[in-house]
């Protein structure tokens, strides 16, 4: 570990007043997180709603997106849509102090698996497992739900993810995650580690549904627009012979806890064309995405390319 590595995680540092107010909103997140679920949820959709007026540049780049992917829907159509997407963002949030902080027999009350078999079978072929998922406002929560399965099958499992800019925030996602779904997490840019877990027959969450730089990525259809797709699934799976069992969280709409929705593992995977790879993956979300449009997270400038940028301020707005 390098000497700057050990300053940022220092609990020393992390006292200094510079990070109070973190910790004043990581308190806030734990007593939420103790309140009763139906409840959460009410909160939740109030947090959101209030968001699409916080951030409207964000609110800007889910109605882009919404237009370009649901050109058949009228302009009401994608309002209601849109108001439904940060209400479900809001409740993402709440839901993530449950993943964090909730108590093990809520979580497990809330979970309802769809297609166990398909792990099992996945287990029974004595490989690492990529858990392909996609980027569903409950995700962070679903990787917690998911761990007792993972567990009663024999793996241990851990999530890349993208280290936030706050140490308090970063520190406190990583030590929870930890707690609950048993391996280390393993940042974004940490490829070596990556693939070590998977060569050890560990479990693995990977969502490839994020905008792609252009070496580790292919251009395909992503609800009929071209999308620069991450090709990393098939290398991962080329190099480790893991075996890629699609995964997604979706909240109930009964609002009684939450779809672990398991597809069967990918066959012929990879195929050796990481196009039809990339397009295959992009069509398994697509169908995922479209039993609940306002549960995936439209937060991402997800279509922006070389020569084109929908997302450019417009002439007439500068």
């Amino acid at each position: 570990m390098t000497a700057s590595t050990t300053d940022t995680d220092s609990p020393a540092r992390l006292i200094s007043p510079r990070y109070w107010p973190s910790w004043l909103l990581m308190s806030l997140g734990w007593l939420l997180s103790q309140l009763p679920y139906r409840l959460q949820m009410w909160l939740g959709a109030k947090l959101g709603r209030l968001a699409a007026y916080i951030v409207p540049t964000r609110r800007r780049v889910a109605e882009i997106n919404l237009q370009l992917c649901y050109p058949q829907l009228s302009d009401d159509q994608r309002r209601e849509l849109l108001k439904d997407h940060f209400r479900s963002v809001g409740r993402g949030a709440l839901e993530t102090g449950i993943c964090w902080w909730g108590r093990q027999s809520k979580v497990d009350a809330l979970a309802h698996i769809e297609g166990l078999q398909h792990l099992e079978d996945a287990a029974m072929r004595g490989r690492g497992i990529i858990l392909l998922s996609a980027h569903t406002t409950s995700l962070e929560l679903g990787v917690r739900m998911a761990q007792k399965y993972m567990s009663e099958l024999g793996f241990s499992t851990t999530a890349m993810y993208k280290p936030p800019r706050d140490p308090v925030v970063d520190r406190v996602m990583r030590t929870r995650r930890e707690a609950h779904i048993g391996g280390s997490s393993i940042p974004a840019s940490d490829v070596v580690a990556l693939l070590a877990a998977l060569k050890r027959g560990e479990a693995v969450w990977y969502a490839a549904d994020q905008k792609a730089g252009k070496r580790v990525s292919v251009l395909v259809d992503f609800f009929g627009q071209p999308a620069r797709t991450h090709v990393a699934v098939s290398r991962m799976a080329k190099m480790t012979r893991a075996t890629v069992v699609p995964f997604f969280t979706l909240r109930r709409a009964d609002g009684r806890g939450y779809r672990l929705i398991v597809k069967p593992p990918l066959s012929d995977f990879p195929s050796g064309d990481e196009t039809a790879d990339a397009r295959q993956i992009n069509q398994i979300i697509e169908t995922v995405v479209a039993e609940d449009p306002a549960q995936y997270f439209w937060l991402h400038q997800r279509f922006k390319r070389k020569g084109f940028d929908p997302y450019a301020p417009s002439k007439a707005s500068s």
